[in-house]
């Protein structure tokens, strides 16, 4: 896949117009589709739509049967999402990701990208457990930034630490595309 989806000139409009510079960057997005296309029937979540760039890339890249649920707390910001990207194969949960994540008992996911701090930095444990045997689990913003806050360097190397040590995930870590990324696999108990 080498083009975009059809949605992100809209989507990067809303972006300025609403000040929001955390959307999902075209490696990334690049990445999310092959994934999301590898999970035929899959079921696919997302935590932090923002205004739905890497909305549009998982759903650039699902196959048939599969659907996406997506997680934001801004209700103005998703509501840009869903307004572009509609509401076909995808629903659209407005709830802080952190609550959502611990009352969450419905089936788990073959492919979760944590796009915010609920399900990287917080409730990491619940995010991992809700990853299906063999599905993936994508994070990305860990490469050093400028508007990092003093004590963030710190939580990504915790972060992947303990993605290193897990007995159930197998990692590719910080590939070198946009703000970095890493995907975890999980291969079940060892």
């Amino acid at each position: 896949m080498e083009g975009e989806p059809a949605a992100l000139p809209a989507i990067r409009a809303a972006a300025a117009r609403h000040g929001f510079a955390m959307s999902c960057d075209h490696e990334v997005g690049l990445l999310l589709a092959e994934l999301a296309a590898s999970k035929v029937g899959g079921r696919l979540l997302e935590l932090g739509t923002g205004v739905g760039a890497g909305t549009a890339w998982l759903l650039e890249g699902m196959r048939p049967g599969s659907s996406l649920m997506t997680v934001e707390i801004d209700p103005t910001l998703q509501a840009v999402a869903e307004s572009v990207l509609g509401a076909e194969r995808t629903t659209y949960v407005c709830a802080d990701g952190a609550a959502w994540l611990e009352r969450y008992d419905g089936p788990s996911f073959d492919l979760i990208f944590a796009d915010t701090w609920p399900g990287k930095f917080t409730g990491l444990d619940r995010a991992l457990a809700l990853v299906a045997v063999d599905g993936s689990y994508v994070v990305d913003d860990l490469c050093p930034q400028p508007t990092w806050p003093a004590d963030h360097a710190r939580a990504v190397g915790d972060l992947v630490s303990i993605l290193r040590r897990h007995p159930e995930f197998r990692i590719v870590e910080r590939l070198d595309l946009g703000s970095g990324v890493l995907v975890a696999s999980r291969i079940g108990s060892t």
